[in-house]
């Protein structure tokens, strides 16, 4: 570990590290009260919520919880069934539902997520939704989106994605949306634009999308149904659905797409064909059965509908494979339905293996089928994209879904390492050494790790019209790295690599002394993640970077002793650490579970933050939290994890009663 001294040394000398600096925050919270916990309500609600989670568990050991996003998924089922004229009456009544229930009546349109602003694509696919489904104009609830998508500049304002969809409803010219060519499959993987240079969702949603648009698709809309009412211009006579390019590179790539647009209609067929065959080819090998190409929902849809267009029969075998993977997505409530854009039971489970292993003074056997569960899930030998960068490295990672062998991730990976380890590592030895030399072997070159690939930071790709989601790429993150770190310190192997991913941690650590969350909002996540890395790999709690880190957690705290963050500090840092309304459950469990990391045990701090989540256990014995809890991606989607106000809390309640019960019995 000299390597890792030589950080300490180096980093404990930077002006940027010193203990003293002064942490911003933009709360004023009163002095802290020394509040005291009543250790039987603790035991008692603790047990309680424990019972509760495990009541909640599938027979054969896992868990899986509700992933929500905004209601573009919804809507966009809806939009599918009529595209493909397979419409299911009773199933778009239950979604139009959902969908009405969602509007928000502060700006009358539909936001990314609760309690957010207005986001005209998103308001846009639900009211073409709503329409298609039967909703008349005319309707106050239609009246009020309309009124607010025509105030912002109407339809030709959406995003990229949005108006592909509005091409292919021929609402929109094609002329109103980038060239996404099928060519794209054949080209070198030395040119700018490469697929291997895309992160996996990009290149998942990306190959079936090319197909549609190569045949210019069009969807069969039995109903006849057009939005003409959202356009302040008529869609035909639109100049501006392209964004005024704002940098040298952003006008670069837009002369070059618009010379592509020209050039492409008259590429020889012959290419033309091979390459949606080619594309037709890497869809069908990553079909992955009844979860789904790349088991998101985005692709699925695409997959869907570009083999259907390729003449592929309803009943062939892999329409009904796309079929039946879209509707395992779907969330049936009864009276409203609402569709998951995939599902999360790798994540759920190891994540609430993880918060009952936390007092491992309680009955572990649950937690051993889950983990059991966990192991029969790895990713060993399948043909993965990683493959592209790392063609000799072996498998032995965790896919977030039931199943995604091309995409196992490495966050999913290093946490279920984890668990495994803390569980037994004798008995899970083999699934451990495969995993930790998997991870060692996925690290970037700056020393970080990223969700999915290695290496991939070509920046400059989000700078293309396709892109404005700014989401192409998958860079290293903090917060994957921390948990690579966490695992492969706490493993005792790869401690090169564990040396050079604190090396990155510590260069990523922002002024504040937060560290950024790229999936989990946001800076108390990122924190947390950071610090828990830091104590599984015995880093020096009392170095600088720590003790800035438990201030910044410190001076965000809200009078109510709990913690909150709203996503809109994706938009603006200055938001970090804060959200208006609530403290939320998940989010003082980050804090709580960070600052016992760091050693805060016995702070007024986490004494007050464990009676926030005291007061606020529910009727049933967890939490619930109707905030989003994560982004898709930073600014564009964002997710509500519907375990997260669950299993976290559960799991600070579990560190708090174990390290006191420790101190206690060590006193």
């Amino acid at each position: 570990m000299d390597g890792l001294q030589r950080i300490l040394d180096i980093s404990q000398q930077q002006g940027g590290f010193t203990v003293n600096d002064e942490v911003p925050s933009s709360y004023s919270v009163p002095s802290l009260s020394q509040d005291e916990i009543n250790v039987d309500e603790l035991e008692n609600k603790f047990t309680q919520a424990r019972s509760a989670i495990l009541s909640l568990q599938k027979s054969d050991g896992h868990w899986c919880f509700p992933l929500e996003a905004d209601c573009t998924i919804p809507a966009e089922y809806i939009l599918m069934m009529h595209f493909m004229d397979e419409v299911d009456v009773i199933l778009e009544n239950k979604i139009a539902r959902f969908i009405r229930e969602k509007q928000d009546l502060t700006h009358g349109g539909w936001p990314l997520y609760f309690g957010g602003a207005f986001d005209i694509s998103c308001t846009i696919k639900s009211y073409y939704a709503l329409k298609l489904v039967g909703d008349s104009p005319d309707a106050t609830h239609m009246v009020r989106a309309r009124e607010a998508i025509l105030e912002r500049g109407g339809a030709a304002k959406a995003n990229v994605f949005t108006r592909l969809l509005l091409a292919m409803y021929e609402q929109i010219p094609w002329s109103g949306v980038p060239v996404v060519p099928s060519e794209l499959v054949l080209l070198p993987s030395w040119f700018p634009f490469h697929i291997s240079k895309v992160s996996y969702w990009s290149r998942a949603v990306m190959i079936p999308l090319s197909i549609l648009c190569t045949i210019k698709a069009r969807a069969i809309n039995p109903r006849n149904v057009n939005i003409d009412e959202l356009f302040a211009v008529p869609p035909e006579q639109e100049k501006n659905y392209f964004p005024q390019a704002d940098t040298l590179l952003k006008r670069a790539f837009m002369l070059v797409e618009r010379v592509l647009s020209r050039v492409e209609p008259k590429l020889p067929q012959s290419i033309r064909q091979y390459s949606i065959r080619k594309a037709e080819n890497w869809t069908l090998e990553r079909l992955n059965g009844e979860c789904g190409i790349g088991a998101i929902f985005p692709a699925m849809v695409n997959a869907h509908e570009s083999l259907a267009l390729l003449g592929y029969a309803y009943d062939h075998p892999n329409r009904v494979q796309c079929r039946n993977a879209l509707r395992g997505l779907l969330i049936d409530e009864g009276e409203r339905a609402w569709c998951q854009p995939c599902t999360s039971p790798v994540w759920d489970t190891v994540l609430t293996s993880l918060a009952l292993q936390e007092d491992s003074t309680t009955d572990q056997e649950p937690v051993l089928k889950a983990l059991d569960w966990l192991v029969e899930q790895q990713v060993l030998d399948e043909p993965g994209d990683w493959r592209d960068k790392q063609p000799n490295l072996l498998g032995g990672g965790w896919a977030f879904q039931y199943a995604n062998p091309h995409y196992p991730d490495l966050d999913d990976t290093a946490a279920v390492a984890w668990a495994l380890d803390q569980g037994d590592a004798q008995r899970y030895q083999k699934s451990l050494d495969r995993a930790a030399d998997w991870l060692a072997g996925m690290q970037s070159r700056n020393g970080g790790f990223a969700a999915f690939d290695i290496d991939n930071t070509y920046h400059y790709l989000n700078e293309i019209p396709f892109a404005d989601h700014g989401a192409l790429i998958d860079p290293p993150t903090s917060d994957v790295t921390a948990r690579c770190v966490g695992f492969l310190a706490k493993y005792g192997k790869h401690q090169r690599e564990v040396w050079r991913g604190i090396s990155f941690l510590l260069r990523e650590q922002e002024k504040s002394g937060s560290w950024f969350g790229r999936w989990g909002t946001n800076y108390i996540y990122g924190t947390w993640s950071v610090l828990e890395a830091f104590q599984l790999a015995e880093f020096d709690m009392q170095h600088a970077s720590v003790r800035r880190a438990v201030k910044w957690l410190e001076s965000v705290q809200r009078a109510d002793g709990g913690w909150g963050e709203t996503n809109d500090s994706y938009l603006d840092a200055q938001l970090a650490g804060q959200l208006p309304e609530t403290s939320t459950a998940f989010q003082t469990a980050w804090a709580v579970l960070g600052l016992m990391a760091a050693g805060e045990v016995n702070s007024v701090s986490v004494r007050r933050g464990i009676n926030y989540l005291l007061r606020n256990q529910e009727d049933d014995h967890l939490w619930e939290d109707p905030w989003f809890t994560a982004p898709g991606f930073p600014r564009v989607f964002y997710l509500r994890y519907h375990g997260y106000s669950k299993f976290f809390p559960i799991w600070a309640l579990a560190r708090y009663r174990a390290l006191t019960r420790t101190v206690s019995v060590c006193m």
